[in-house]
């Protein structure tokens, strides 16, 4: 097992030395004094339709639907009868009211669910509350926004949580759901929640980290409604499935339904059946994102989760994503080891057209070391590659992040007003990727540290 576990690093660290520009002198500091443009906000989504085959789907419509997040199996299929509504408790920023018309429009005309936003005063289906940050992470703190059933209020919330009417497992029909964000947090990371929570109000209740192309995904590359999550959600509320359908139930009636819905996938290829998760890869990824243990315990848990990835021979998302948390969890004691990382799961993103935006983050990652290492143009290039598949996936923070390294880049090839004008643009995307200003303007510094004197 010892062995097993140092092959990984081993491969990685035959792919290339650490660069020597890696130990140049960096700029620690950097001052904007530059104008701060309004925040910037994105128009009505374009997603792409899934590419997979309809089998597939299928497959992954039942694993979503009939399994909790935590594993447990359900008996059947529950969701909401009627017309939903929906509101806002309370008072909102006003990013959050607008992002959520934009996804109750787009849920009408992709997923056809009927769904309308009624006032605050009215009693809804699904209500909407931001909490206070304290309160919220008091009694989860460790979510960043989470969707109760039974209860349309914190205080509910508060009063009925140990009972059955917020249990998902006892869950007989979905007749009132309360989704709960913490209120400190930016204007995209409310949007996300929106999204995340809203579906999983709608329908299916499970996380699957096989999914190269849905929000159903722990792995928070997608953060806005997919063309699969529409589709699965299209599904979800056919008039051949109904409360109370069983997973044999959807099973038989899922291939006439899908053959409707997206005839295209009756044709797609399809690839070869993708392998259960195990739990021992799991545990080690969520070990990567827990802030209490120690930097080193991360990596060795993203260490962890390559090995598995390879031992199982995945070539999918998965292992993409490990090494992704390895290459970002190494990249400060050794540039080269997360070069390699960075690069081989770029490799497995570019092998499918679903994982485009995974390629364009992990791209990210890489022009920053091709910053650091003074290579402009590069970084330029690298800059520019991922721009069409953020901007398509509504994701401001990489996108934002993104600017700065160009607009970095250009400066040292002394393209002064273009690297102001790219840098402009950067900051407006910040506003709504962190929020405040000071954010956003913390974010450039540290983009501007990478840079060489």
């Amino acid at each position: 097992m010892r062995l097993l576990f140092l092959l990984p690093l081993l491969a990685l660290m035959a792919c290339a030395p650490t660069p020597a520009s890696h130990n140049r002198t960096t700029q620690q500091n950097s001052t904007y004094a530059g104008p701060i443009p309004p925040m910037k906000r994105f128009g009505p989504a374009h997603v792409s339709p899934p590419t997979r085959s309809n089998s597939e789907i299928a497959q992954d419509f039942l694993d979503l639907s009939f399994r909790l997040e935590n594993g447990q199996p359900l008996p059947f299929m529950t969701r909401f009868e009627v017309p939903i509504s929906v509101r806002i408790n309370g008072t909102a920023p006003a990013t959050l009211s607008s992002d959520l018309d934009a996804l109750l429009v787009r849920l009408r005309n992709e997923a056809g669910i009927d769904i309308r936003r009624v006032p605050a005063a009215k009693t809804a289906n699904i209500s909407i509350n931001t909490v206070p940050v304290r309160q919220f992470k008091h009694m989860r703190p460790t979510a960043a926004c989470f969707v109760v059933p039974g209860v349309s209020s914190w205080g509910d919330f508060r009063r009925l949580r140990r009972s059955s009417v917020t249990n998902w497992k006892t869950l007989r029909k979905r007749t009132r759901m309360a989704i709960f964000i913490p209120d400190n947090v930016s204007p995209q990371e409310m949007r996300d929640c929106l999204h995340e929570e809203l579906a999983q109000a709608l329908g299916p209740l499970n996380d699957l980290f096989r999914l190269p192309d849905s929000i159903f995904n722990d792995d928070n590359y997608h953060s806005i409604l997919t063309g699969f999550d529409m589709l699965v959600l299209r599904a979800y509320y056919a008039p051949e499935l109904h409360k109370g359908t069983t997973r044999q139930q959807a099973a038989a009636a899922l291939p006439r339904i899908l053959a409707r819905l997206n005839p295209a996938g009756e044709f797609a290829t399809g690839h070869a059946p993708v392998s259960a998760t195990p739990k021992s890869w799991e545990n080690a990824i969520r070990q990567t994102i827990n802030p209490a243990k120690s930097h080193s315990a991360r990596r060795a848990a993203a260490m962890r989760a390559v090995t598995i990835a390879r031992n199982h021979g995945w070539a999918d998302v998965r292992t993409g994503f490990s090494l992704h948390k390895l290459g970002r969890l190494t990249l400060a004691q050794d540039a080269g080891l997360a070069r390699c990382a960075f690069r081989e799961a770029l490799t497995i993103f570019r092998g499918r057209p679903e994982m485009r935006l995974q390629a364009a983050q992990i791209t990210m990652q890489l022009a920053a070391i091709s910053l650091s290492d003074g290579d402009a143009q590069i970084a330029i290039n690298q800059a520019n590659s991922s721009l069409p598949a953020l901007l398509q996936a509504q994701d401001a923070v990489t996108l934002s992040m993104v600017l700065m390294i160009k607009a970095e880049a250009l400066d040292l090839q002394n393209h002064t007003t273009e690297a102001r004008e790219v840098r402009l643009d950067s900051l407006g995307w910040a506003r709504y990727a962190f929020g405040s200003k000071k954010a956003a303007l913390d974010r450039l510094a540290g983009i501007s540290a990478l840079t060489p004197k």
